[in-house]
């Protein structure tokens, strides 16, 4: 098994890795769906992944976070509905969790 010490340079080593993984996944993905002809299945596809790939995320912050995680992710929820755009519902659920936690 391998084993990057994180003092000194291992955590900048670490991040360079990772970034090289999620450009080489982002651009490998453009690539094969380069070859992919996009049809009504396809989109279909497509749009239901990313809800899965975002419930999945979500879904155990929801279950095992702390109150300022589920207020942000209510809040959020509430203004999405309300404002119909994500960054200003975003940045509502930021701030209940800061200031859930800041007090």
């Amino acid at each position: 098994m391998m084993s990057i010490d994180t003092l000194g340079f291992g955590s900048l080593v670490v991040v360079l890795i990772m970034a090289i993984v999620t450009l080489a996944t982002r651009w490998g993905g453009v690539f094969v769906m380069a070859y992919v002809p996009i049809g009504h299945r396809v989109r279909q596809f497509i749009g239901a992944m990313s809800g899965s790939v975002l419930v999945a995320v979500l879904a155990p912050l929801a279950m095992d976070g702390d109150g300022g995680a589920r207020l942000a992710l209510a809040t959020t929820a509430i203004a999405m509905l309300l404002l119909k755009k994500p960054l200003p519902a975003i940045a509502a659920g930021m701030m209940a969790a800061a200031i859930f936690r800041h007090f």
